[in-house]
């Protein structure tokens, strides 16, 4: 028993102490105290993983996101493992730095590899970085983790197609669908990529079950009513896309396509207003104001066109991304 007690207290750092009561003081909610506790406790013992932690962790919640890096960096090297890499991630993520949050992410992975939500983290900020085939990949793996699980099927579907791979996203898609029938958004995005494809009628057929399994969902109305005015059956495509509006009447893109429609039936008055609006709430987008240009010109108004087409023009060369998409990237290993 001597001997145990000898090698136990030979282990313990001088550092130990001073990290108890610091912890001891953050719990009694004196901050400024556990703070030049830790400090001590580190000019003891360098490499003492609790205090660098600890403290790492108190200045990243204190908002000291910068000061707290090297400490969290210093406790991972002297004992890697999931809690530290995770906060040095979510560290990385407040100051805005991106690709250091993700590396952290990928090394706190291998100690919980089944960790779905990790896993959903990762995928959306890589796609906030354009990194889309590397969002892909891991969603796919999410996916095998929990198959039952929509939202993942549905961050998978988004970072396939944001990568450029639509037949992976709407292989997907239809998989959804077949998982989840009663899910008016696994209906949407299956009949979305049937439509891509030009199978029109069942397209229709999947985005009218979504718009009956939930009405208060906006997309499914407007892509009904869209793929309606491109078939050129405009009076059929204004309820479905005067509900979308009723829905969200902030969405510039139903206003398009529901002005178009009303174009084509020699509703221009009306037309016009719905244009004027999505202009109003788009004011980037040039397209409104292509369409006011036709309008204008078909009721006579050349000088209200000429400005309409001079508009489009220079919201084309003022915001060229709004017309492209945004390109993928390999994500940057060091």
């Amino acid at each position: 028993m001597t001997r145990l007690l000898l090698a136990a207290l030979l282990m313990q750092s001088p550092a130990d102490p001073l990290a108890d009561r610091a912890l001891a003081a953050a719990q009694q909610g004196d901050g400024p105290a556990a703070a030049r506790l830790w400090q001590q406790a580190i000019a003891q013992d360098p490499r003492h993983y609790d205090s660098l932690f600890n403290y790492g962790v108190y200045l990243h919640r204190n908002g000291a996101q910068r000061e707290a890096v090297a400490l969290l960096d210093r406790a991972a090297a002297v004992r890697p493992g999931y809690q530290v890499h995770l906060i040095r991630g979510m560290n990385f993520q407040q100051l805005e730095r991106r690709e250091e949050a993700i590396r952290a992410w990928r090394q706190a992975l291998p100690f919980q590899p089944r960790n779905v939500k990790l896993m959903q983290v990762l995928s959306v900020e890589y796609s906030r970085g354009r990194y889309f085939q590397e969002a892909a990949a891991i969603a796919r793996e999410a996916l095998k983790v929990a198959p039952d699980d929509e939202n993942l099927y549905l961050l998978a579907i988004k970072a396939h197609h944001d990568a450029g791979d639509l037949p992976a996203a709407a292989e997907l898609a239809a998989g959804a669908v077949r998982r989840f029938p009663n899910s008016a958004r696994a209906q949407f995005e299956h009949g979305y990529y049937l439509q891509k494809r030009g199978v029109t009628e069942t397209a229709l057929q999947h985005l009218h079950l979504a718009m009956d399994l939930d009405p208060r969902y906006e997309e499914p109305f407007f892509f009904y009513g869209d793929l309606l005015v491109k078939l050129s059956q405009w009076e059929k495509a204004l309820a479905p896309l005067r509900k979308a509006l009723e829905i969200r009447p902030d969405y510039s893109p139903a206003r398009v396509a529901l002005s178009r429609a009303l174009m084509n039936l020699g509703q221009l008055p009306a037309a016009l207003d719905e244009l004027k609006q999505a202009a109003r709430l788009d004011p980037n987008n040039a397209q409104p104001w292509v369409m006011l240009s036709q309008i204008y010109f078909r009721m006579g108004q050349e000088d209200e066109a000429r400005i309409a087409k001079e508009t489009s023009l220079r919201l084309r060369r003022e915001n060229p991304g709004v017309l492209e998409a945004a390109q993928p990237r390999p994500f940057p290993e060091r």
